[in-house]
């Protein structure tokens, strides 16, 4: 993961995400994907 990406996702200009991507974000927090992601109607 590269700091470039990690800056689109931080700034919410993401329009998807690989589920590796979820699954190393999660693995260094040690949480889940529900914890990071939520969804709007």
């Amino acid at each position: 993961m590269t700091i470039v990406n990690l800056s689109i996702l931080k700034n919410g200009r993401a329009r998807a995400i690989r589920f590796s991507t979820l699954s190393a974000i999660c693995r260094e927090l040690d949480c889940r994907p529900g914890d990071l992601l939520d969804y709007d109607a």
